[in-house]
């Protein structure tokens, strides 16, 4: 059972991610961004109950949908918002961008924009952490289409043969990119397939943050005590698009979309169940004036940041330095 502090900061962490995420929609669209942006607006609780299992020392892997987990693991936004700028007070120093966030302060191993890449990322930090003797947990991050392919059976396979201290969290939010699940998979949950690896496989709803937390605490401790891998499947939802700005946004119904943004939105479910525990609204606003406050020095110091210098572009890559024309 969490306590209030677990339950005041899981709340305030499922906000930042929202309103970082509209509002860097905000920058994207009025040209101060650039490039592809996939957001997880809506899949907030997935992400903080998972990785509100997880301690501060724990990996975690993410998707393409690079900033809300970072953001659920306790990035800084300021400096996360500076990388999305492309600016040298970013946590990549502006050369990771979007696509690619990494935060080794906090355990962000990255993400990077190739489907299922993550999977053997993670399942290597996990044989790492059991190599070297600490009882360090790796969380991993995928998408239901990352479930097909071939990184996902060898990921668990190995993990499963290996025991390794990793926990699989498939964030299904119905569609692989524009394909519906149901057109794409033979089975109902994701979760089944780990039985074919010898390990835990359960799904939850992956809009009720508390559901999630508890799912993934539990194989998290797991993990932690030497028992193994597990795969948690939560059943959640992108409530915009695969990527800002595609032109393609007829593969939902209209009535789908609007019907879980309505009904399903985490963020409000969540505040339903605190107010039922007693909490009050009052409380929640002052988080989410806090939140906002937070979010807007982020997008100052963003703006007031330097891009880095060009010749930065050759240090911290693996590689022999090239001239530059001057």
């Amino acid at each position: 059972m969490t306590d209030d502090d677990q339950l005041r900061e899981m709340y305030r962490r499922m906000t930042r991610i929202r309103q970082f995420e509209n509002t860097t929609k905000e920058l994207l669209l009025k040209g101060d961004l650039y490039g592809a942006f996939h957001t997880s607006t809506g899949q907030e609780a997935s992400i903080v109950g998972s990785c509100m299992a997880l301690r501060p020392d724990d990996y975690m892997v993410g998707t393409h949908r690079s900033h809300g987990h970072p953001i659920g693991k306790g990035a800084k936004v300021d400096r996360l918002l500076a990388e999305l700028m492309g600016k040298e007070t970013g946590i990549n120093h502006g050369k990771g961008g979007s696509m690619h966030l990494s935060d080794f302060g906090i355990g962000s191993l990255g993400e990077t924009s190739i489907v299922g890449s993550g999977l053997p990322v993670a399942t290597g930090a996990a044989l790492g952490s059991k190599m070297q003797g600490n009882d360090r947990v790796t969380l991993c991050f995928f998408g239901d289409g990352a479930s097909s392919e071939g990184t996902f059976h060898e990921s668990l396979n190995l993990a499963s043969l290996w025991t390794l201290p990793v926990v699989y969290v498939c964030e299904n939010n119905g569609y692989g990119e524009m394909t519906a699940t149901r057109d794409a998979v033979a089975i109902e949950h994701i979760a089944d397939r780990a039985a074919g690896y010898n390990m835990p496989g359960v799904t939850v709803d992956g809009q009720d943050v508390l559901a999630v937390y508890e799912a993934v605490d539990a194989a998290v401790r797991r993990a932690r005590a030497g028992q193994g891998p597990s795969l948690v499947e939560t059943k959640t939802y992108r409530f915009e698009n695969h990527a800002i700005g595609l032109p393609i946004e007829n593969y939902r119904p209209a009535e789908e979309v609007e019907d879980w943004k309505v009904n399903r939105d985490p963020l409000e479910l969540y505040r339903a169940a605190l107010t039922e525990r007693g909490w009050d609204a009052i409380e929640l606003k002052e988080i989410d004036e806090e939140v906002a406050a937070e979010i807007a020095a982020a997008v100052e110091f963003g703006r007031s940041s330097a891009a880095p210098p060009l010749d930065a572009a050759y240090t911290n890559v693996f590689t022999n330095p090239i001239p530059i024309a001057r």
